[in-house]
């Protein structure tokens, strides 16, 4: 196995992650290591260039119980350490087991990796400043996929996601206070002014323009399960339309002044005679994901660096507000799925008619909804259930997002289908979805349903599901106007307009 750049020690969980987990309450003398599929090989290719050792937080045995334990099945000598709950007196998610390892093996958190199964591992690692793998595949593609998360254009859009300035946003209040206007008169047009001002860090804040809609396409295996009317040609035809200027999105596009970038992120047709068209195809479709995993981890981490780098493009061209499009017949159902395995909500109550199906089709694509999120019940990892239930499109839009809030411009997100992105990139990266605008609210359910479990707002709500970016670009005339409020309307001091009876709280 390949050496982890800029990793000095690879901790692990024991129960469940080197060894399946025992019945709670088994005795300490009727354990038995059974180990994980993978887990010896993985130890002995990671011990070649670093430091291993375990964390367990099990209340009932001390370090030489558990290498009595893993000994006889050829884990027990790869461990340099184990430092157990009854070792320090904290169990997890306490940070404390993890950096008693650290310290014995004389290695610095940023330094190190922990492998877990459980929450609790995950908010351990966390909590003590440490990496975290995630064992959904098993401890072989966790490490590989720790691997691939730490570089690229989507890994270093990571990086750059930063809290919000809530001195700026202070500033922004305070200034529409000043403003020739009964205070909160303009509601949340103010609302979104401060908003724009901590996401530029400045007050006020930069003019959101020019406005760039990316629309990414993609088809979807599981089109041919019978969730849709619509035959998976319509995705080319429809790309084609919008290369040609004449789909909806072009002309809201042109009304409110915005560019329009067309993105193959996975269409399964050829359509590289198409002009206009940015090519960023990471395979012909992906997989029906009502028979397994949709794409592989690998593929959703190239979609995920196309957007990033279509994201950073876009800004680097001038533009300062981005809106999330998209195009792929099916991708109503894979959104459902990964709406459902990301907010624990039931199929039924994420699954919407899409195009217009009747209740036959409803049922059937509910059940297959339903039968995909379920796979990834319990798993940890965001990219991991990306993969198994999401999309090319939808994977290339979370990059996207992400890309354009590392570079401290307003990302509008559109519908049902960037609500599931943006789930995805919330995940990922904590603190984009704060950065981000709800442009619309779809008559969706499960654009609904990402609006809640991320605490947005939409902009406007105009019963559309049409997707491809419209409603979000509908909502770009009046993001610019929260800015320029900001930016243009005069005070009271310098409008020589008396405050003295105007009411602060009307």
């Amino acid at each position: 196995m390949k050496r982890l750049e800029d990793i000095d020690a690879v901790l692990f969980d024991v129960g469940g992650t080197l060894v399946s987990e025992a019945p709670p309450g088994t005795p300490v003398a009727e354990l038995r290591a059974d180990p994980r599929p993978g887990a010896i090989e993985t130890l002995r290719g990671l011990a070649r260039h670093h430091r291993i050792a375990a964390v367990t937080d099990t209340s009932a045995m001390r370090e030489a119980e558990v290498h009595e334990l893993l000994e006889p099945v050829g884990l027990g000598g790869l461990l340099e350490a184990v430092v157990t709950s009854v070792d320090v007196g904290a169990a997890k998610p306490d940070p404390r087991p993890l950096t008693e390892a650290l310290r014995r093996l004389g290695v610095e958190p940023g330094r190190a990796v922990y492998v877990g199964d459980a929450a609790s591992d995950r908010d351990a690692a966390a909590a003590a400043g440490v990496g975290f793998a995630a064992v959904d595949r098993g401890i072989a593609e966790a490490i590989e996929r720790f691997r691939r998360a730490r570089s690229g254009p989507f890994a270093e859009a990571c990086r750059g996601v930063r809290p919000l300035d809530d001195e700026s946003a202070g500033a922004a209040r305070a200034h529409h206070d000043r403003l020739t206007k009964p205070a909160g008169s303009l509601g949340r047009l103010e609302d979104l002014g401060v908003q724009l001002a901590a996401i530029a860090g400045q007050c006020p804040p930069p003019r959101p323009e020019p406005a760039a809609v990316a629309v990414f396409a993609g088809d979807h295996g599981v089109a041919r399960a019978g969730v849709t009317p619509w035959p998976q040609e319509v995705t080319a035809q429809m790309v084609a339309n919008f290369a040609a200027g004449g789909a909806a999105i072009n002309v809201i596009a042109r009304q409110v002044g915005a560019s329009v970038q067309i993105v193959d992120a996975g269409v399964a047709a050829d359509i590289s005679q198409l002009q206009g068209v940015v090519r960023r195809n990471v395979r012909r479709g992906t997989a029906d994901l009502s028979h397994g995993a949709a794409i592989s981890v690998a593929e959703a981490r190239a979609a995920l660096d196309a957007g990033a780098s279509i994201a950073a493009d876009l800004v680097e061209d001038g533009n300062r507000l981005l809106v999330t499009g998209d195009m792929g017949i099916g991708n109503t159902t894979s959104s459902a799925a990964l709406i459902a395995a990301l907010t624990g909500r039931e199929a039924s109550a994420v699954t919407g008619r899409g195009t217009g199906i009747d209740d036959e089709t409803l049922a059937r694509k509910t059940r297959i909804v339903e039968g995909a999120a379920g796979r990834t019940r319990g798993w940890l990892d965001p990219v991991s259930i990306l993969s198994e239930v999401g999309g090319l499109e939808i994977a290339a839009l979370a990059g996207f997002i992400v890309g354009g809030v590392a570079e401290r411009v307003p990302v509008l997100v559109d519908g049902v289908i960037a609500g599931a992105a943006l789930l995805a990139a919330e995940a990922i990266a904590p603190g984009t979805a704060a950065r981000c605008i709800a442009g619309h609210r779809s008559t969706e359910p499960g654009a609904t349903a990402a609006l809640e479990e991320l605490d947005l707002a939409p902009v406007l709500d105009l019963a559309l599901r049409l997707g491809e970016g419209t409603g979000a670009c509908l909502a770009v005339p009046v993001v610019q106007a929260a800015a320029n409020v900001l930016r243009e309307m005069a005070t009271f001091e310098r409008a020589g307009v008396s405050e003295r009876n105007v009411p602060r709280n009307p």
